[in-house]
């Protein structure tokens, strides 16, 4: 019972800053402005710190799994959410259809950023048929242009979560059922934001790399701004999953409340 009270009283206040629409309106911009003066702490940090060594442990094991990690868990707490609120396994596909668009495009960008790279990059010492991996692979310098797949991938796990997330706020003051198994999920999902905006951090700080990051953050802002900002604001149809939120509660009168919040916090997004 105390466990439970103190798990309660942390999840309420961690639903209350995410789905408040300041945060959800300027967190875009916390990003963009650790992107952008992120590298100035290298000027600060010491060299000899573990997170100066690419084989940390939350870099082997969290970072290179990031988009795994972020799909477990937020797809465990989006299907939660909606089957037991509705019983309905087609919305709860059509709400987990939003993490298999994201894939797609994580997927498809990092195929993109490859081609590109192979293509204007070259090795130091020229190898035929060399790509980046094997160049690197073979101990010799590859030379070019490259987007920082990291910070991309930290940058759309962010907004991801935060947009995924945010709507749990609403759901609770409007009297949705909170069994303690989705109020866990929901604490593991703020857990790896916070996890993923410190390794963000980190790979600014430690290893500054302008403009590498700042593309690849920036990349992953405008995925974000593209499906979150914009697709998804279409509304749920045969070609559309819809925000996440819609659709949730059963009666109509709290259906319309939680749309009107939603669509209250958006328009204080734009404006």
């Amino acid at each position: 019972m105390f466990l439970n009270s103190i798990l309660v009283v942390i999840t309420d206040l961690a639903a209350g800053l995410l789905g408040n629409a300041s945060f959800r309106r300027h967190f875009h911009l916390l990003l963009s402005t650790l992107l952008l003066f992120g590298p100035l702490l290298n000027l600060w940090v010491s060299h000899y710190s573990v997170f100066a060594k690419r084989t940390h442990f939350l870099y082997r094991v969290f970072l290179r799994s990031g988009w795994g990690w972020t799909c477990i868990f937020v797809g465990s707490f989006v299907f939660i959410l909606s089957f037991s609120v509705r019983r309905s396994l087609t919305l709860s596909l059509r709400h987990l259809s939003r993490l298999a668009v994201a894939s797609g495009l994580w997927l498809g960008f990092r195929k993109l950023l490859c081609l590109l790279e192979n293509a204007i990059g070259s090795c130091y010492e020229p190898l035929k048929g060399a790509t980046k991996e094997a160049c690197v692979r073979s101990g010799m310098l590859w030379r070019g242009y490259e987007v920082s797949e990291d910070a991309f991938l930290l940058c759309l796990c962010c907004l991801l979560l935060a947009e995924e997330t945010a709507v749990f706020g609403p759901y609770l003051s409007l009297g949705g059922p909170s069994i303690a198994p989705l109020r866990i999920l929901f604490l593991f999902c703020v857990l790896l934001l916070g996890l993923w905006v410190f390794l963000l951090l980190c790979l600014l700080a430690y290893f500054p790399k302008f403009p590498t990051p700042l593309l690849g953050g920036a990349l992953g802002c405008l995925s974000w701004r593209v499906l979150y900002q914009g697709w998804y604001r279409l509304g749920p149809s045969w070609y559309c999953p819809g925000r996440p939120g819609v659709g949730l509660l059963s009666t109509r009168s709290k259906q319309d409340e939680i749309s009107e919040a939603l669509c209250e916090t958006n328009a204080n997004e734009i404006n």
